[in-house]
């Protein structure tokens, strides 16, 4: 199918935007570093404040000029910071964020130093008046940073960092290494292990790369973004931060070529042309920041307005997709036979989801708090899949749709009953946080479906859904605009590092008591809905 052309826009001469077939599929992934949450509880006087709309300027706009101005001020500032949190001496506060709410409360997520090592699971976030006041606090841990001796008693290898590990129950010095390879399916590996520097123990461990699984194609026509260049035209977005996508030509290091074309009429919408993956993907990327933007007032992954960029082909019959945090990119594989690219909406909206969760929460990828950071990728994901609005692939609550995995038209993911998949978990138990992060974000997802449009029978755009609560309750929706900002708004200024499902609990009723008011019937929903999930 060949593309069809449309003006240039006036106000950017050398961008040029142009309809271009669409052929994708659907992938979802991962990212994160710690487990086990501690929650401060909001000041009475902010739980009696008059309700306020639910926009993106309640969530905390923050131009990326003014954020890295705040930043800049707010470690200025550390040292008060950790004095009114009556922090040990060795101990130092690192700025990372700095968001300012509608109701003028300055939320601030500080990383932590103990005698200038880097404190892994010591992450927090104050919540402060507009005249620098702090309210309250949320900490990845409550346990007094402090080890006998920063003078490690085993050697490691060269490579390796020194580290106060704080996700256990005591904080210890330790020894922090990465491995990198390459996984069975051919996605990149790189393994951060964290060992007691005193004993050997193996303390924790992760896969610092976040990969999905697809091999399908949707079509439809999609406006993209180009840039005029001198040689032609090229795929690189200069609206959304100058984003830029690539072919890897089957390789799987480096960027490969820029995508690039003569008349500025790209693709097909086969997996035969090269060019319509790189498509479908440069579209997901637009969709995904213009969500961030308009709907959570968000500039870009990082809220510093400067793009990610994207690589497709990457690998041979790579049946996968992935974030990578150390590139600040995504890549896509092209599937069985290589005519089946990774690239619909809700891949590419899944797969900066990690990058922004990384860039917040940044939600350890293991345990209860990895199956919160599948599940706001997924969430996430499908939010923007219903903001795209395209017709060919209508929003759903549907994880995979399009991809075929099973081989029998089913999605790998279901949000309403997540069961239905065979693995994933539609209530919360006590064995939740065993299961791979792909099954336990089940429940989280769970909670956003049901409390978006409730409980029983609906059909939405076509498809048919029937959710069910643990204690056979009856729930009504808030809307998924509601939904989604709730959860964005937990995300962004109230979820740790080692956040759980009790503290997401926590987190998200913060948030709807932040953006609805403390007597709200949004607050209301989200206890109920947590309740309706058998988190209490």
């Amino acid at each position: 199918m060949n593309l069809h052309t449309t003006p240039h826009n006036s106000r950017a001469p050398r961008t040029t935007r142009r309809l271009a077939a669409l052929a994708a599929t659907a992938a979802m992934v991962v990212a994160g570093v710690q487990a086990g949450t501690a929650v401060a509880t909001p000041d009475d006087d902010a739980r009696t404040t008059a309700a306020m709309p639910a926009t993106a300027a309640a969530l905390g706009v923050n131009p990326s000029a003014q954020r890295a101005t705040a930043i800049k001020s707010a470690q200025a500032d550390a040292s008060s910071a950790a004095k009114a949190l009556k922090l040990g001496g060795q101990e130092k506060l690192i700025a990372r964020d700095v968001i300012k709410d509608a109701r003028g409360t300055v939320h601030t997520r500080y990383e932590r130093t103990y005698d200038g090592l880097p404190v892994l699971g010591g992450d927090l976030v104050t919540h402060a008046t507009a005249a620098g006041k702090i309210k309250s606090v949320d900490k990845a841990t409550d346990a007094k940073i402090a080890v006998a001796s920063t003078t490690p008693k085993l050697k490691a290898a060269a490579s390796a960092r020194k580290v106060i590990y704080a996700g256990g129950e005591n904080p210890v010095l330790a020894w922090e290494t990465v491995k990198k390879g390459v996984q069975k399916d051919g996605t990149p590996s790189r393994v951060h292990t964290i060992t007691d520097a005193t004993t050997g123990k193996k303390l924790h461990s992760y896969e610092a790369i976040e990969t999905g699984t697809g091999n399908s194609q949707y079509s439809g026509e999609v406006e993209i973004t180009t840039t005029k260049s001198d040689a032609g035209f090229e795929l690189t977005d200069g609206e959304r931060g100058g984003h830029k996508t690539y072919d890897l030509n089957q390789g799987s290091s480096g960027t490969g070529d820029l995508v690039t074309d003569d008349d500025d009429t790209w693709g097909d919408g086969t997996g035969g042309d090269r060019q319509t993956a790189a498509v479908d993907a440069h579209y997901g990327a637009a969709k995904t920041w213009d969500f961030y933007k308009t709907a959570l007032g968000r500039d870009g992954i990082a809220g510093d307005g400067k793009a990610a960029y994207s690589r497709v082909h990457y690998g041979e019959n790579y049946v996968n997709a992935f974030w990578d945090d150390s590139c600040f990119c995504m890549t896509y594989g092209d599937g069985e036979g290589n005519k089946a690219a990774l690239t619909s909406i809700d891949v590419a909206a899944h797969e900066m989801t990690h990058g922004l969760t990384s860039a917040t929460a940044n939600l350890d990828y293991a345990g209860e708090s990895g199956g919160l950071n599948e599940a706001t990728s997924d969430i996430l994901g499908a939010s923007v899949e219903f903001f795209a609005d395209n017709a060919s692939d209508a929003g759903d609550y549907l994880i995979g749709e399009k991809i075929d995995i099973n081989g029998d038209g089913t999605p790998l993911r279901y949000m309403d009953k997540p069961s239905k998949d065979g693995n994933s978990a539609d209530f919360w138990d006590e064995n939740l946080g065993n299961l791979d992060v792909h099954y336990s974000s089940g429940v989280a997802n769970h909670f956003f479906y049901l409390l978006a449009e409730g409980s029983g029978k609906k059909t939405i755009n076509g498809v048919e859904y029937d959710s069910a609560t643990s204690d056979g309750s009856t729930l009504t929706g808030i809307g998924r605009e509601k939904a989604y900002q709730i959860w964005y708004k937990a995300l962004s200024v109230y979820m740790t590092s080692t956040t759980d499902y009790a503290g997401a609990r926590v987190a998200t009723e913060k948030a709807a008591t932040d953006l609805f008011g403390a007597d709200s019937e949004e607050l209301k929903a989200v206890s109920a809905t947590w309740t309706g999930v058998n988190v209490k």
